[in-house]
């Protein structure tokens, strides 16, 4: 082992990971792996919380998001990786290539480089009862979910952006789908075409909240009084907002796009923000378990790679290696 590498005060670390979800683990097990000292920083809000399990994941579908989590950080402990409680409320330049990163408690944390994995918050449509149930039998992603609840009776909240958009994905798992317009406003005529291709039925009325029996889902409640029966409702969040105050404190790059603005990032996950990475949600609304995970492995390599390189450098140049 070289132990230069690690021949650093006890608060300053070579990487540190900011938000301790499946990038942010995948991330630190790479770098763990690499003999890289590193912390993680975590402040325990995963966006898929009120989920009781995960899909889609090779070898783990079905595995609850805590005891993933569990899992990935008993992982990272047996690679001496640090993890620590917490939030990082500020973050800058060091003046010698690295940052500090000043922590909710007043502490602050050397790092030579980032990757933040902070994630995203969805901000729900305002319906009443909506939030209780969300991850429940209040959806938002068919890949998700869909096979679940597969040939119950679907009703989807229109989304203003993409009204039609998530009805008619939904209808590959379901032949019984009611998409209500809410506060979407009118179909074009293409979507009023693919709508009825697909056998959707619409309702235009506004949606007040739902009808919940049992502490099931029942059916969805109209502002004319009316209660359409559904025991399964589809609803995409009314806007995400990333977790990507550390990033904008840093000046990176954020680009445009139909669901608001997100970081800038290379197939690494390189920001425009020299030595620092993005992975996860922070950088894009469809980074599931899975996608995550990739990326923190990638944005973790790439980390290590600039590292090495730039010790390398160093030494050949005859400056001393730090």
């Amino acid at each position: 082992m070289n132990t230069q590498l690690r021949d650093t005060p006890d608060n300053t670390y070579e990487a540190v990971v900011v938000g301790g979800g499946a990038a942010g683990l995948s991330a630190a097990l790479i770098l763990g792996r690499s003999l890289r000292r590193t912390l993680v920083v975590d402040a325990g809000e995963p966006r898929n919380a009120p989920a009781a399990h995960m899909q889609g994941v090779l070898s783990r579908d079905g595995m609850s998001p805590a005891d993933f989590l569990a899992a990935g950080r008993a992982e990272i402990a047996g690679y001496g990786v640090e993890l620590r409680a917490g939030e990082v409320t500020g973050a800058a330049p060091d003046g010698r290539g690295g940052f500090v990163l000043t922590l909710a408690d007043g502490d602050t944390v050397g790092a030579r480089r980032l990757v933040v994995t902070t994630g995203l918050v969805d901000e729900l449509p305002s319906i009443d009862g909506l939030a209780e149930r969300w991850g429940r039998d209040v959806l938002h992603c068919p890949y998700c979910h869909g096979w679940e609840v597969r040939d119950q009776a679907f009703g989807v909240v229109a989304h203003p952006a993409m009204p039609a958009h998530q009805a008619l994905m939904v209808a590959h798992w379901s032949k019984d789908v009611t998409l209500f317009l809410h506060t979407a406003g009118e179909l074009s005529e293409h979507d009023a075409a693919l709508l009825d291709a697909a056998g959707v039925r619409v309702e235009r009325g506004e949606v007040t909240g739902l009808a919940v029996e049992d502490d099931r889902l029942t059916g969805v409640r109209l502002a004319d009084g009316r209660t359409v029966a559904r025991s399964v409702l589809f609803a995409a969040a009314a806007r995400l907002v990333p977790r990507d105050g550390v990033l904008r404190q840093l000046g990176a790059e954020l680009r445009a796009t139909p669901f608001g603005e997100f970081v800038v990032v290379d197939e690494t996950g390189r920001t425009t923000v020299p030595g620092v990475w993005a992975a996860g949600n922070v950088t894009g609304p469809q980074e599931q378990v899975v996608n995550a995970v990739s990326r923190g492995y990638r944005a973790g390599a790439a980390l290590n790679n600039e590292l090495v390189f730039a010790a390398l450098d160093e030494k050949a140049a005859g400056r001393p290696v730090g």
